[in-house]
């Protein structure tokens, strides 16, 4: 009963730990359980009742010192507290055969005690551990209080369970007692971590802790499995590329379908990712196309450029413009002919002429300047009032200055008396 009772006890201080601040950040908790070894003998205990040899001395002769129990002789409880630091309790038991360098009546040993571990390495496979503490033993009926301290080392299995050997030393205060080495072997179960979704990933380490997701993603989901995070991806059921911030492309043009306008068709994003069009079809995109509707050449920024040809129909058309006798004044029946030569000008939208007025020499050469110049902005005005743009036009007058026949037949002379409609080139 006497043993029974003393069990309880290590029970019940072990379940009053439950209370204790923390074990690991993943798994707070700790169990461990498995045999333990008692050694006498390498304590240096002058005081003894019983040999005992210089501290440390034998300390690994386990046939002639070590008092073993074949059974799970011990079992402990720890919480994490943070900065690598564990405190716990442990309770074990054995039989004690071997007192020193005597044998001793199969004396019965209980212990309980109470542990503050510190972990010198962190996640990794092989974590040593220092540890010190106290507690309170009993050797048959005696009971005693002590001091204790120790290494040991961990091998991690996985994240939960450990193989565990440690050993320590026990220092007795009351001059009865029993200074001795513990040795420890066994297993360790961690536990207690929270992970809310169920995806591996602990809580405190999961960005998206309520959503099952990857550990790549610090336990995020990746719906559409583009290698974007949902809570990243602005397309997170479609896959697409991370520049585009998880959307896709399916043109490739580097515009996002969501955003482009011709999704199939690759365009710039400047037009909506669709390709610029060519209403004319010169090979001259419609924003560079100074004439997007009329077909015309790379060179003339998309117009149609005014050719010899062209020109010279123009000055047949201009040179059968007829005036009143020594006036400005156009004839009426001069407005047939302007229409072709409207027609011409509006095929060229951007080309830009000069309506030159030339005269014979009959009459003062002053006269005949202000007389031509005169005839070119009578040209010139009519032009713009039927829908020429004005700055496209620039009128000139030569007076007799550049005569194509001579002034000494009539026929000459009314050769001369012409007006002239030119490309500026």
């Amino acid at each position: 009963m006497k043993q029974l009772s003393r069990l309880l006890v290590v029970g019940l201080f072990l379940i009053g730990l439950n209370n204790v601040q923390a074990q690991d950040e993943n798994n707070p908790w700790q169990v461990s359980f498995g045999v333990n070894a008692i050694d006498v003998y390498p304590t240096n205990d002058q005081d003894a009742a019983y040999p005992t040899g210089t501290l440390f001395s034998e300390y690994f002769n386990v046939n002639d010192h070590w008092n073993i129990l074949p059974s799970i002789s011990y079992v402990s409880v720890s919480k994490y507290v943070g900065d690598g630091f564990s405190v716990g309790a442990r309770g074990s038991l054995n039989r004690i055969s071997k007192l020193g360098d005597v044998s001793a009546d199969d004396l019965s040993h209980y212990a309980v005690d109470g542990t503050i571990k510190y972990n010198v390495l962190k996640e990794k496979k092989i974590i040593p551990f220092l540890e010190i503490g106290g507690g309170y033993t009993w050797v048959d009926e005696i009971g005693f209080g002590t001091a204790n301290a120790g290494i040991g080392a961990s091998y991690m299995f996985s994240d939960n369970i450990a193989f565990t050997v440690q050993t320590g030393y026990k220092h007795a205060f009351e001059d009865y007692g029993v200074k001795h080495f513990q040795h420890l072997a066994g297993i360790s179960i961690q536990f207690g971590g929270t992970d809310t979704d169920g995806d591996g990933i602990y809580d405190k380490d999961d960005a998206c802790p309520e959503v099952a997701g990857l550990a790549a993603f610090n336990g995020c989901p990746d719906s559409d499995g583009d290698g974007i995070a949902d809570k990243d991806d602005a397309c997170p059921n479609e896959a697409g590329l991370a520049a585009l911030a998880g959307c896709p492309d399916a043109d490739g043009d580097g515009v996002a379908d969501k955003d482009d306008a011709c999704p199939n068709e690759a365009g710039p994003a400047e037009n909506k990712g669709c390709p610029w069009p060519d209403t004319d079809g010169d090979g001259v995109l419609d924003k560079d196309d100074q004439c997007p509707e009329v077909a015309g050449t790379v060179a003339n920024k998309g117009c149609p450029e005014v050719t010899e040809e062209v020109q010279k129909q123009l000055n047949d058309y201009a040179r059968t413009i007829l005036f009143d006798t020594g006036k400005a004044s156009l004839k009426t029946e001069s407005v047939r002919v302007f229409v072709d030569i409207i027609k011409i000008l509006n095929e060229y939208p951007t080309a830009k002429f000069t309506v030159e007025g030339h005269t014979d020499s009959v009459g003062s050469e002053k006269l005949n300047q202000e007389l031509s110049e005169k005839r070119a902005n009578s040209v010139r005005d009519f032009l713009v009032n039927e829908g020429i743009a004005a700055d496209r036009l620039t009128a000139v007058g030569y007076g007799e200055s550049k005569p194509i026949a001579s002034n000494n037949t009539r026929a000459g002379r009314t050769q001369n008396r012409r007006v002239e409609i030119n490309l500026v080139k």
